[in-house]
């Protein structure tokens, strides 16, 4: 019977997986709002010596990563799916259950290509890929890896400043307790920063990107629906401490791209320690990891001087 159900759900996922799907967004870069998110991030936020808080001026090129915080579909409560995430791209049931799992981003390095705090901006997102995992009778946990392609374009120009992908995964089973993966091969770090993502972290960058997901914000929800021990830090905001930290110990990179993949969950309350490590003359290594040694995201930068 279990097979049937999931033959069923695969000529449904195939049906989703056809056509073509698209969703155009528009922003302001509003220094009001990145106001909010200097305040949220440790490396911003004033509280470190010798890094007094300065809010973002209009005009100056944004942040990297900061577009995260923009560009977020808008819908009525009513249309979201039952643990409080939006249903854009997302594969039909019986796979419901999202987490952020991967990304890249590459930014325009032309002159005049930098987006720029105040600028009026558009998105458009599409499908790159879906990946289909799992799905042999001998397994029990299928899964659906979803790629979006985002490119971010200014008002008045005609090439994007930024594109990112996004890969989040989807799986029909519920959740239960994993022990964490072990990841080797990392380099000798250069530097490091040490923050813990508190309750109000999470509530902060929720509100922040307007993300309902209740792994971040119910206790219960995450504990017995998703297995696990306590809310989870969101995969955007250890993806952009990677960035923010790798600035913070070298100030002035001109950044080029960034890829990051999500190796265990990050958990709300813990110490998470930023490593870097300067591998070569244009491109770093970044991971996060707990006071355990577990680590949650990896990642690579490349920049120029």
């Amino acid at each position: 019977m279990q097979v049937c159900k999931r033959r069923v759900s695969s000529s449904a996922l195939d049906a989703w997986i056809t056509p073509p799907k698209s969703l155009a967004l528009t922003d302001s870069l509003s220094p009001t709002h990145l106001a909010d998110l200097y305040i949220t991030l440790p490396t911003r936020d004033g509280s470190r010596p010798g890094h007094l808080y300065q809010p973002p001026t209009r005009g100056t090129p944004l942040g990297y990563g900061h577009h995260l915080a923009f560009f977020h579909p808008r819908h009525p409560e009513s249309a979201l799916r039952p643990d409080g995430t939006d249903a854009d791209f997302c594969p039909p049931e019986p796979f419901t259950r999202r987490m952020w799992a991967s990304g890249t981003m590459r930014w325009n390095t032309k002159r005049g290509g930098t987006l720029r705090v105040g600028d009026d901006a558009h998105s458009v997102s599409t499908i790159a890929s879906v990946e289909k995992k799992g799905f042999d009778a001998a397994n029990a946990h299928p899964m659906v890896f979803v790629t979006q392609r985002i490119h971010i374009t200014a008002r008045g120009r005609e090439e994007p400043s930024v594109v990112e992908e996004r890969s989040h995964v989807y799986l029909a089973s519920r959740g239960n307790r994993r022990d964490a993966r072990q990841v080797t091969g990392l380099p000798r770090p250069d530097f490091s920063f040490t923050f813990k993502p508190s309750l109000t972290t999470l509530f902060r960058f929720s509100a922040l990107t307007f993300n309902g997901h209740h792994i971040h914000l119910d206790k219960d929800f995450a504990q017995h629906s998703e297995g696990y021990p306590e809310r989870l830090v969101h995969g955007p905001l250890t993806a952009l401490m990677l960035l923010e930290v790798l600035q913070f110990h070298n100030p002035g990179l001109q950044l080029h791209a960034f890829e990051y993949c999500a190796r265990n969950p990050v958990i709300v309350n813990r110490n998470s320690t930023i490593f870097g490590a300067l591998t070569s003359e244009n491109k770093a290594v970044m991971w996060c990891a707990d006071d355990d040694g577990v680590v949650g995201m990896t990642g690579s930068v490349t920049f120029s001087q």
